[in-house]
């Protein structure tokens, strides 16, 4: 079986296009809105804050997105979601361009994408699992992750350049026209329907559904509950200190350098995850998620671009090959008619400390020292991943392909 075997399906073709074409803007708006920040109040806390929003309204509004991308044409969901992603993100770019961004606008405006993405996420993820057979899944999934990846290698360091040379506003001019174009794409996928087992119930009912399956694998409920400690430490390492770090030191820059260096990881990593063969897929992707704290450890204790260019290409290669085994066991061991729901519970739990770390990132900061506080998220970091390994569940996770459900074909019409 050829690795580019998923290319035959046409519904493939457009969910691949989407979500690299969205990725390349993605991949400069975060550094560009942490630099806007910078500049325009000059402290961390700030910075803390807005990401902190973006993050909040993602938590409280995911479920709900979970359940609408089981009730309706996923298709839809993504359309609508990436039109007012669209919409957001060009306001802020014209609040850069025209200097009125303030703070609470940015910081609202950022909310805003947050609920936005919500409602995104769970369908982007659970229709990856609909638009090829279950024996191709997992090339699909490396496919996939794959092409955003290196899209997304250019984008961060275009996105250092263009922040250095013009400022943030073009980036994220780049990032609102990325989601534009997106759901153009989104607009042609056609895959069969796995509505109906949802209809007639309540949402709060839908909600019940997607709990009792997700609490019902504990390889699930365990990885998610080791990767709201990891995302917590990560975000507010990375997406809080890190700026500031790279202001006091090595430069914006080179910032960008580090940045594009986890991506060139995520890309090796995608074409490992392309052509491996193992029976505990899960177990082979939580080890390989170790190298990410080294490189909080590294940030804190010795901030130098080389080596921290180095140790986040290897983060970058571990976490390409947990993403790939992680939505590849969650689509081939949960129901296509909930699988958007338990995404919705996992990524829940997955973010739900993060607007956490990253609220506290710069009081913990200044009341123990930059350093320190990067050591520490170093330290748990490490232990979370730990903690994974030794479920038994886990351990014994078998990516052995199933054959795929019955479902009936969705109508080809927008409605």
């Amino acid at each position: 079986m050829s690795a580019l075997t998923p290319l035959r399906h046409a519904p493939f073709r457009y969910l691949l296009l989407g979500r690299t074409t969205s990725m390349l803007g993605n991949s400069v708006a975060p550094m560009a809105l942490a630099f806007a920040v910078l500049d325009l109040t000059g402290s961390v806390r700030d910075l803390g804050f807005v990401v902190a929003a973006r993050s909040l309204t993602n938590v409280v509004f995911i479920l709900f997105g979970g359940v609408l991308a089981d009730r309706l044409p996923r298709r839809l969901v993504m359309i609508g979601s990436n039109t007012l992603a669209f919409a957001t993100q060009g306001a802020v770019a014209v609040l850069l361009f025209t200097h009125t961004a303030t703070f609470g606008l940015l910081m609202g405006l950022a909310a805003v994408n947050g609920l936005v993405a919500a409602f995104s996420f769970p369908a982007m993820s659970a229709i990856a699992g609909q638009v090829v057979p279950d024996e191709i899944r997992q090339q699909a999934n490396a496919l996939i992750r794959l092409s955003v990846n290196f899209v997304g290698i250019g984008g961060a360091a275009a996105g250092g350049l263009l922040v250095a040379a013009f400022g943030s506003g073009w980036s994220i001019a780049i990032d609102a026209a990325s989601f534009a174009l997106a759901a153009v794409f989104f607009s042609f996928i056609r895959v069969p329907s796995v509505r109906a087992a949802a209809a007639g119930k309540s949402t709060l009912r839908e909600l019940q559904v997607g709990w009792r399956e997700f609490v019902a694998r504990p390889w699930l409920w365990s990885v998610v509950a080791g990767f709201c400690v990891l995302n917590m430490m990560l975000s507010a390492g990375l997406s809080v200190l890190g700026p500031s770090v790279a202001d006091e030191t090595f430069g914006r820059t080179a910032w960008g350098l580090v940045v594009s260096a986890e991506l060139a990881g995520l890309a090796l990593g995608g074409l490992v995850a392309l052509r491996l063969r193992v029976r505990r897929f899960l177990l082979v992707g939580v080890i390989a998620m170790a190298p990410v704290a080294p490189v909080l450890l590294a940030l804190g204790l010795a901030p130098y671009a080389p080596l921290l260019i180095a140790l986040n290409l290897l983060a970058g290669i571990g976490i390409e090959i947990f993403g790939v085994s992680w939505e590849t066991s969650m689509q081939r061991h949960v129901p296509a008619d909930l699988l958007a729901r338990v995404y919705s519970w996992d990524m829940l739990g997955s973010i739900v400390a993060v607007p956490i770390g990253q609220a506290i990132a710069g009081p913990v900061a200044a009341a123990v020292g930059t350093s320190t506080a990067l050591v520490g998220a170093g330290v748990l970091s490490l232990l979370a991943v730990l903690g994974m390994v030794v479920v038994p569940a886990v351990r014994s996770l078998d990516n052995t392909p199933v054959p795929a459900p019955e479902a009936t074909e969705e109508p080809a019409t927008v409605s």
